[in-house]
């Protein structure tokens, strides 16, 4: 029985299948280079813990369901000066997240807020994170579905083991008396527990409009401000801008 048979063997037995895929090459390389045993057997460690790695985050990329793959490379912040981009770069770093703070965009239609959460989102993932993208009515509808099916508490449970839950395009459809409801206890239940991103096009004191009640969109605005980074994106679409530059 050869040798390349039985380490494949081993290999896959083992679940390492990148050791199984690339242990040839390094060993040629090893051998032209005479590289320690130490080195080589590192080296191939070091290969299946970075495809492991990759895996894993390609992994929470599908789980946090975006809607699209956005970067902070592809958003051109020259559109809205204002914004304060060292800020937001620094929030990739997603040291909110282990303080459980939350970061809100609001501004007018078009200016990339939904860009910029999703950006944030990915380099969550990229940290180790566990993300979920939703917007405002789509979580609504869920959470109504399941208080009809007497679920909701076990949904609740299953969205704070999350942590970072991105809710946008609030204030862009308006919600039912229930849902708002429903919503606003889900951002309670949330409080100072797990990270949220969060975008509108309507300024907190028009947040009445969507839920309703002035006392409970008091209290929610109080929550949600208390742990949050918060930017003005008031601008030119910046859609339109880039429909331009493409034209």
């Amino acid at each position: 029985m050869s040798t390349s048979f039985l380490l494949e063997t081993y290999a896959k037995r083992l679940r390492l299948p990148t050791i199984k895929k690339c242990y040839k090459e390094i060993a040629h390389d090893a051998l032209e280079r005479q590289i320690p045993y130490e080195d080589f057997l590192l080296a191939l460690l070091e290969q299946e813990v970075m495809q492991r790695d990759a895996n894993q985050i390609a992994l929470r990329m599908k789980q946090a369901k975006f809607p699209s793959m956005k970067t902070f490379d592809q958003y051109d912040f020259s559109c809205i000066p204002s914004l304060n981009k060292p800020k937001i770069l620094q929030l990739a770093r997603c040291e909110y997240i282990e303080k459980a703070e939350n970061v809100i965009f609001i501004g007018n239609s078009g200016t990339g807020k939904t860009h910029l959460s999703i950006a944030l989102g990915m380099e969550a993932c990229r940290h180790g994170f566990t993300v979920q993208f939703w917007t405002a009515a789509r979580i609504c509808n869920e959470l109504m579905e399941a208080q009809t099916q007497k679920r909701l508490l076990q949904l609740e449970k299953q969205w704070m083991k999350v942590d970072v839950v991105i809710l946008d395009e609030v204030g862009f459809v308006p919600l039912s008396k229930a849902g708002a409801e429903l919503l606003f206890q889900f951002y309670s239940a949330r409080y100072e527990k797990g990270s949220m991103i969060l975008t509108s096009n309507l300024d907190f004191a028009n947040w009445t409009q969507v839920f309703k009640d002035e006392q409970m969109t008091a209290a929610l605005v109080d929550r949600l401000t208390h742990r949050s980074h918060v930017f003005a994106m008031n601008g030119d679409s910046y859609r339109f801008k880039q429909s331009l530059k493409h034209s």
